[in-house]
């Protein structure tokens, strides 16, 4: 058992460098990353194809929100990036160089896990704690959007009590609710995967999405029932929108906060993550 930290005390960075390939989950498209440890705290990002351009990874790049976290890059996008990013903040990595070949991040099983398979086999180290490591805040804000809303008060350390509602019976009201840590993450949110509709995939394709989605990287719900089981928790839906979560928030830093969300969505989180930022 890798003896992740069971606080957020500390931060760290890989100890080795981790390549991954596989395919993007709206493109459809092979896809291939290099992690490696960096000199300055942050997350960077260069493409293979012009490895001396490197960009530091912030909230002001995020762009489309739709399904999905992206960031504009000069002129490029590089889409799905909230799984790695969540497996960064979950696990409190930072210092961290990415290599693209792509246009998106890797899906893999559709999770995080992988991602902290792969930290786990290079190993971590400390490193000096970034500037908006486990930020205090001192104000408290509510953002609606729709029927959707998400909170935020100061706190002493980071809580998150998440709620969704679906007309899906194999999904319905699912609540969650966790102190995080690095610990807690990895054994409790880390592995939940991306899920998705069987009545929606028509039309998503139609739109361009979703062109890498298959069985083994998505959980598909069927109305009442589930199109591939076993689910890895019975409430895995909730325990992924907290990973989304955490992946929208990490360009500005976990807070020392409770966050409560319901109806949570890419778009509801960087209404956070904007706040958070332009407070910091």
């Amino acid at each position: 058992m890798f003896p992740w930290p069971s606080n957020y005390n500390d931060c760290f960075t890989i100890s080795g460098s981790i390549t991954r390939d596989g395919v993007g989950l709206h493109s459809g498209e092979k896809t291939k990353i290099t992690l490696k440890p960096y000199d300055h705290e942050g997350y960077y990002v260069s493409f293979s194809d012009s490895p001396n351009k490197i960009y530091r990874l912030d909230q002001s790049l995020i762009g489309n929100t739709m399904l999905c976290t992206a960031v504009k890059l000069g002129k490029r996008n590089l889409y799905t990036i909230e799984h790695l990013l969540s497996s960064f903040a979950g696990c409190g990595i930072s210092y961290i160089h990415i290599e693209v070949d792509g246009k998106e991040i890797p899906l893999l099983d559709g999770s995080a896990i992988q991602w902290v398979k792969a930290f786990e086999e290079v190993g971590i180290k400390k490193v000096p704690k970034p500037s908006n490591f486990m930020s205090e805040i001192n104000y408290s804000k509510t953002f609606n959007q729709n029927d959707s809303v998400i909170s935020v008060i100061p706190a002493n350390q980071i809580k998150i009590i998440s709620t969704i509602d679906f007309k899906y019976k194999a999904i319905g009201v699912q609540t969650f609710t966790i102190e995080l840590n690095p610990r807690k993450y990895v054994e409790m949110i880390a592995p939940a995967r991306t899920f998705g509709f069987k009545d929606q995939f028509e039309e998503l394709n139609e739109l361009g999405l979703i062109k890498g989605g298959n069985l083994d990287n998505a959980l598909v719900c069927d109305g009442d029932k589930w199109v591939n089981p076993p689910l890895r928790f019975a409430n895995e839906p909730i325990r992924h929108k907290i990973l989304d979560l955490i992946g929208d928030l990490a360009l500005v830093g976990l807070p020392k906060a409770q966050i409560m969300v319901y109806k949570g969505s890419h778009s509801l989180n960087a209404l956070l993550a904007s706040s958070l930022y332009s407070n910091f």
